[in-house]
């Protein structure tokens, strides 16, 4: 007798951890789910519509390419491929020569720019500052600084070496910035000396940790780090798959704090409307090696480039960087402006439109279900939000589409204040 396999009901999306929330529609900053409720989507997909839902000219461009070239095997050139290299050569810092689009995800690029350091440097080690998340592969879930990501596989990547992150608001040398002489990146030589392998090939970090709780180091650290890794010889790698291409105000994180790395790479926003591309940026000395070495189907992806293009077109366009800033600046005083009146607020940080808002029990731990609380007020508000450290932290964070005006953020941030009333 023939079977029927069951497929999954929508009634049994908690069993698979979803949002009751189906989603149907989007355009711009907003988001409407099968109700017809509308959402401001304040996570941009996940944190990769960097141009929100469904941007017309991206759109456009995707279109047009698809009566042209859908795909092209990886052992040819495409137009629209090229195109993307010679745009993200030319406004990537000036060290930056070399593109490799051979990857499809974040994962996949942050892992191709590991082999690249170990097979230019001869070494193996690969260090990670604790809370970082560098992707959801085998490799990088080993590599990632929360247990949870690595607590449930056995056999996991070897040579991982953790390290503390430039945490002020909760100091793992019980600092502050003022006083503490840059501790976390000085107290890495001793991780090196007794918790390695001895063998240390490049240190892999967000210029400000995206999941980890938007957690932005302090002035100077990012150029120490790189004075650290000069003096050691350890490749510098900036994963700026969430900080980069107009996310801070600036074209890269690099720009904003004004520190070049050895490599650098990209993914999430690069299409601007969520078609899968991700980049290795690296220096001339790193680029040599064998493309076979590390390529996948669908990188390079002919459709991508094309929403890659536009994308890439329209941040560089006068004034939208600007708009980042000037958004940013307005949402950002306006949720520290809620900190004061609010204690279960401990912190508010971040640059551009990227921030973050840590929720605190009264002894100033973290408030790990007031964050869920909190999030779950928001989406009751029209807001949607994400909680830090894949739900484990207690930081809202924030990231929506880079068109938002500051008059979209003051809306935003009243609703940031109706939804706190309810769990303050």
């Amino acid at each position: 007798m023939a079977t029927t396999k069951r497929l999954p009901a929508p009634q049994d999306a908690a069993q698979y951890q979803l949002g009751d929330i189906t989603l149907v529609r989007g355009e711009g900053i907003r988001a409407w789910d099968a109700e017809g409720r509308e959402f401001l989507d304040c996570v941009s997909g996940t944190f990769n519509l960097l141009l929100g839902h469904n941007h017309p000219e991206v759109m456009a461009a995707v279109r047009e390419q698809t009566e042209r070239l859908v795909f092209a095997s990886s052992s040819f050139q495409t137009e629209p491929t090229n195109r993307v290299i010679q745009e993200l050569a030319a406004i990537s810092p000036p060290n930056l020569t070399r593109v490799n689009l051979r990857s499809s995800g974040g994962s996949t690029a942050n892992e191709g720019a590991i082999k690249m350091a170990q097979l230019h440097t001869g070494r193996r080690d690969v260090i990670v500052p604790f809370r970082a998340h560098l992707g959801q592969s085998l490799a990088t879930a080993s590599l990632n600084g929360t247990t949870k990501m690595r607590a449930p596989f056995p056999h996991r990547y070897p040579g991982g070496l953790h390290v503390p992150g430039p945490y002020c608001f909760r100091c793992f040398y019980r600092q502050t910035p003022e006083t503490c002489g840059m501790l976390c990146v000085d107290r890495i030589e001793d991780f090196i000396t007794y918790a390695s392998s001895g063998s240390v090939a490049c240190v892999v970090i967000e210029p400000i940790s995206g999941a980890g709780g938007n957690i932005v180091p302090p002035d100077g650290y990012l150029q120490e780090l790189r004075r650290f890794c000069d003096e050691r010889e350890i490749v510098l790698i900036f994963d700026e798959i969430q900080t980069g291409l107009g996310r801070t105000g600036q074209m890269f994180a690099a720009d904003h704090f004004g520190v070049q790395p050895h490599m650098m790479t990209l993914a999430k926003g690069l299409t601007g409307s969520g078609l899968p591309m991700a980049a290795i940026l690296t220096e001339e000395r790193m680029a040599d090696w064998d493309r076979s070495l590390h390529s996948f189907t669908y990188g390079s992806h002919t459709l991508s480039a094309a929403a890659a293009l536009a994308t890439l077109e329209i941040v560089q366009r006068p004034g939208f960087l600007e708009n980042v800033r000037a958004s940013g600046d307005v949402l950002l005083g306006r949720l520290r402006d809620l900190q004061k009146d609010n204690p279960v607020i401990g912190d508010v940080r971040g640059v551009g439109l990227m921030l973050g808002v840590e929720l605190v029990e009264p002894d100033g731990s973290k408030a790990v279900a007031r964050a869920h609380a909190y999030q779950r007020s928001l989406q009751d508000h029209g807001i949607l939000t994400r909680v830090s450290e894949h739900g484990e932290g207690s930081t809202i964070e924030l990231r929506p589409p880079l068109i938002l005006t500051p008059a979209d953020a003051h809306m935003v941030a009243d609703r940031f204040g109706e939804a706190l009333e309810g769990i303050a």
